[in-house]
């Protein structure tokens, strides 16, 4: 007894293969270019500001907080909870601007397919 491939499988022989190598070769390409716009997003820095500029936070590409700037104007021992806000708000906005951004780059080279661990 024969074993069948599916319909449509089969067949073809070396143009499939030259047609899986080049695909291959395709998607190696894209990796490594989404391999150096993501070293490259990870080495920015992103600036967000809250409150009318009263509270800034700047976080870098990788998701990381990198400083945050507080005007002592705002500084109210009284309403320590406003200031709170202010700061989740910059550092929230700041993240998103970042993520934004590489969603952005990575998906015009990875036509939109969700890479897990990259995108």
């Amino acid at each position: 007894m024969k074993a069948r491939l599916p319909q449509g499988m089969g067949g073809g022989g070396a143009a499939n293969l030259q047609q899986l190598a080049r695909q291959a070769q395709k998607m190696q390409e894209q990796m490594e270019q989404m391999e150096q716009i993501t070293t490259e997003l990870e080495a920015k820095e992103y600036t967000a500001a809250a409150g009318g500029g009263a509270v800034s936070a700047t976080v870098t590409g990788k998701m990381e907080v990198k400083n945050i700037d507080i005007k002592p104007e705002v500084i109210d021992p009284d309403d320590a909870e406003m200031l709170g806000d202010l700061v989740a708000a910059a550092v929230n906005e700041a993240l998103r601007a970042a993520a934004n951004e590489k969603e952005e780059k990575l998906g015009a080279i990875s036509g939109g397919m969700s890479l897990p661990g990259i995108l």
